[in-house]
């Protein structure tokens, strides 16, 4: 048997960061890094923006302006909650029937003509 040379001890290395472990979780860096910047970038927001088109879809009611898939922009006439279609005044007596997850937008009125504030006197 070889004697262990000084400053060894015939025993394994501990089990903490060698070189190769080091080596070897820095050249995953740059995926995982890569990843939390796409779920953040990319991922969460589109996960938000479904939550509130979901959140949007649930309210419809009549009388809303909406857009749908297609672009056809409309007047809900019929909405009810335990329903998925949603009947949709496309034209004066021209009514379509949609499904909700067909509707992208709802149109908010837009305010009166008074864009400037008023003066001061």
């Amino acid at each position: 048997m070889v004697p262990p040379e000084p400053g060894q001890s015939g025993r394994p290395p501990p089990m903490g960061l060698s070189p190769e472990t080091l080596s070897s979780l820095t050249q995953f860096a740059p995926i995982v890094l890569i990843f939390a910047v796409f779920y953040f970038i990319l991922i969460r927001p589109q996960q938000t923006r479904q939550r509130e088109l979901k959140g949007m879809l649930k309210k419809l009611k009549r009388g809303d302006r909406v857009v749908t898939g297609g672009g056809l922009l409309g007047t809900i006439q019929k909405a009810r909650d335990d329903s998925n279609e949603v009947e949709v005044e496309i034209a004066p007596n021209v009514r379509v029937i949609v499904l909700r997850e067909t509707i992208t937008t709802v149109v908010k009125p837009a305010a009166a003509n008074d864009t400037k504030p008023a003066k001061a006197s």
